[in-house]
């Protein structure tokens, strides 16, 4: 009984997934034989018949977005750390330059290429090009996590150790900090390309990791592990020990101003209600708002760079592996959810797929969605970690002002001139 709840709740799970789902469409075949006609770009056969996926203009349009939006805002983040001298001085900016020069390349480097291959369905370029690609997205994407985790360090020394701050990060430790991270960075890079392991991934379409001999096979499985660890794991690990530190003690010092502000509010007996209810929800918005933000940091980085990563690593598990770290029938039925929704694109069976090992296929529109979300991670930075803060708001309504001050003078000043230049006619 417990084998065939499991079964019907996964099948029904998946059936309404695949229901809501509109971007697959498979033909089903009474046997299990090839297609009699040649399988489209869109489409791969499957044990099931033929699936095609009518997601290329999505994934077209959604790339080009994230280009757009990235370059605009990573631009903007540029200008406000030009414009404004105190954003300059301050160590945190060193970072935030660095994280936006990481996200400006990768836009113009590797988005278009990526948009490129996504449409003709081609390697862009020749093989000693896509290997130079490969570099750069492989070392600005390491560089871009470990700046985030360089961010989250910064900011647990603020607040954990206020009063020594400056004394413990200053501009040299800061590029002490960077220069570890471009080293950490280009280690992996240049392994990976002096290894002929960078190329045209048709997965992802676009160059970065790979590995098209099979006499390399292990070598490659050890490094992307060893890669996606020290990268990826080691920057979200450090994100999660200082952010919940953060939050540790702004927590307690919400509680301490909670108490100040409720004994206030006894001694302070005729204060009007309407008074009494606004530092109420004062003192509430206060509680969420550090939760908010740290939920923002850790959240967006999970989001955008664990799918990818994932998929590079281990995309699906096979289903006894998921039950057996279930201890109840509950957890068990959770992680078949979770499950259903991982392959809802898939096969009619539970498979076990792992992108290390080629013999076995993975959805080819799961990689492109998976990719574009590591590439969109390039466009929430600036709203993240600069644009949404008030010093950057400050500085763009500077900026803003003065641009329509010098247009509002300048079209001031040849109104005059026309006025001066015109002569009177006498009738």
């Amino acid at each position: 009984m417990y084998d065939v709840i499991k079964v019907l709740f996964g099948f029904i799970i998946r059936a309404h997934v695949k229901i809501l789902n509109g971007r697959v469409s498979i033909k089903q075949n009474p046997q299990p034989q090839p297609p009699p006609h040649p399988v489209p770009a869109s489409c791969h056969s499957t044990r099931s018949g033929v699936a095609c996926f009518r997601g290329k203009n999505k994934s077209t349009i959604t790339s080009t977005g994230d280009s757009k939006m990235s370059l605009l805002s990573n631009v903007l983040v540029l200008i406000c750390f030009l414009y404004n001298p105190e954003i300059r001085k301050q160590v945190p900016g060193l970072f935030n330059l660095n994280l936006t020069f990481c996200n400006l390349l990768l836009t113009v480097s590797n988005m278009p290429l990526t948009l490129v291959g996504l449409v003709s369905k081609a390697q862009p370029g020749g093989d000693g090009f896509c290997q130079i690609v490969g570099f750069l997205e492989t070392f600005l994407s390491t560089n871009s996590m470990l700046s985030m985790a360089a961010l989250s360090i910064d900011r647990w020394i603020a607040v954990v150790f206020p009063l020594r701050y400056h004394s413990k990060m200053r501009h040299k430790d800061a590029a002490f900090v960077l220069g570890y991270t471009w080293a950490h960075s280009m280690s992996f890079s240049t392994v990976a390309i002096c290894l002929s392991w960078m190329g045209y991934h048709r997965l992802y379409a676009s160059c970065t990791l790979s590995n098209p001999r099979a006499s390399s096979r292990t070598q490659f499985v050890v490094f992307t592990v060893f890669f996606h660890s020290f990268t990826f794991l080691l920057s979200f690990i450090v994100l999660c020990v200082t952010y919940l530190k953060v939050l540790k003690v702004a927590r307690f010092h919400c509680k301490r101003i909670d108490v100040i502000t409720m004994q206030t509010l006894v001694l302070l007996v005729d204060i009007h209600p309407s008074v009494r209810e606004r530092c109420l929800e004062e003192q509430k918005r206060r509680r969420q708002r550090a939760t908010r933000k740290i939920s923002t940091f850790i959240g967006t980085f999970m989001v955008c760079f664990a799918p990818y990563v994932i998929t590079r690593v281990i995309m699906y598990k096979a289903k006894a592996l998921l039950c057996s770290v279930a201890t109840d029938l509950t957890s068990c039925l959770f992680m078949l959810v979770l499950w259903s929704m991982w392959a809802n694109a898939s096969d009619g069976y539970w498979p076990m797929i792992v992108e290390l090992f080629p013999a076995v296929p993975i959805n080819p529109h799961w990689g492109i969605v998976s990719k574009c979300l590591a590439y969109s991670k390039a466009a929430c930075d600036p709203f993240v970690y600069s644009l949404l803060r008030h010093q950057y708001k400050k500085t763009c309504t500077d900026i803003i002002n003065k641009l329509l001050k010098r247009s509002s003078l300048n079209a001031s000043g040849r109104t005059h001139e026309n006025q001066g230049n015109s002569i009177p006619t006498v009738e």
